[in-house]
């Protein structure tokens, strides 16, 4: 059993503008100054565990985790019974700390891979997961109401690579704070049936997009 690792605090990692969680340089720099720490944006698995118990049911599904980063969310799903975790980050020096640091659960792997260009077979994936890689995406310093051509297109590149490697029936689980009216455009697919949850403990409100993949009878 390994020790769990210490939360992020240092606040001389933090960007000098929010467009910087957008940057692969960024992420490179900060996982090199805290290469013994976990980072979780928004909830952790024992916030989603609820959640994902209704939605991904059979814990044998093959689940990816789209910019897994340092968290703690795959490992904790691993000790829960959800082994079968393909984790991918643009970040070399992430997937090398993980690797080394999840070394005691060995069916979970660990990819050096772009979500906007997934190098996974079509319909291979039963359940992808999205905690904060979509919203680094959508940092910039323009106008919320009308993001620009470049943050349309990235995030447009990483939901068709996830409709792409989704099997029928498959589902997409983005958790976000994003609220509908800013983030429900960007999922739009004649391919799937789209759900939204609102999460809230008692202070902000986080919104969970349950895209389910139409079998091909349905299409």
């Amino acid at each position: 059993m390994s020790t769990k690792p210490a939360a992020s605090t240092d606040l001389s990692v933090l960007p000098e503008s929010n467009a910087e969680y957008g940057t692969k340089e960024y992420w490179q720099k900060r996982y090199e100054q805290e290469p013994d720490e976990a980072f979780d944006w928004f909830k952790t698995y024992e916030d989603l565990k609820p959640l994902f118990g209704r939605h991904i049911p059979d814990k044998e599904s093959r689940i990816l985790m789209l910019g897994c980063g340092n968290s703690t969310l795959s490992g904790d799903m691993y000790d829960d019974g959800y082994e079968n975790i393909v984790n991918v980050d643009y970040s070399d020096i992430v997937v090398g700390q993980m690797r080394q640091r999840t070394s005691h659960q060995p069916r979970m792997t660990w990819e050096v891979m772009d979500v906007r260009q997934l190098e996974l077979e079509s319909g291979s994936i039963d359940v992808a997961i999205d905690k904060g890689t979509l919203d680094a995406l959508m940092c910039e310093k323009g106008d919320v109401w009308e993001p620009s051509k470049e943050l349309c297109e990235n995030v447009a590149r990483e939901v068709d690579e996830v409709e792409r490697v989704l099997g029928d029936n498959g589902r997409f689980i983005w958790i976000t704070f994003g609220q509908p009216h800013f983030r429900k455009r960007h999922l739009i697919r004649d391919s799937w049936e789209l759900e939204i949850e609102k999460l809230n403990d008692g202070g902000f409100d986080y919104f969970v997009y349950i895209l389910t993949k139409k079998g091909a009878a349905a299409k």
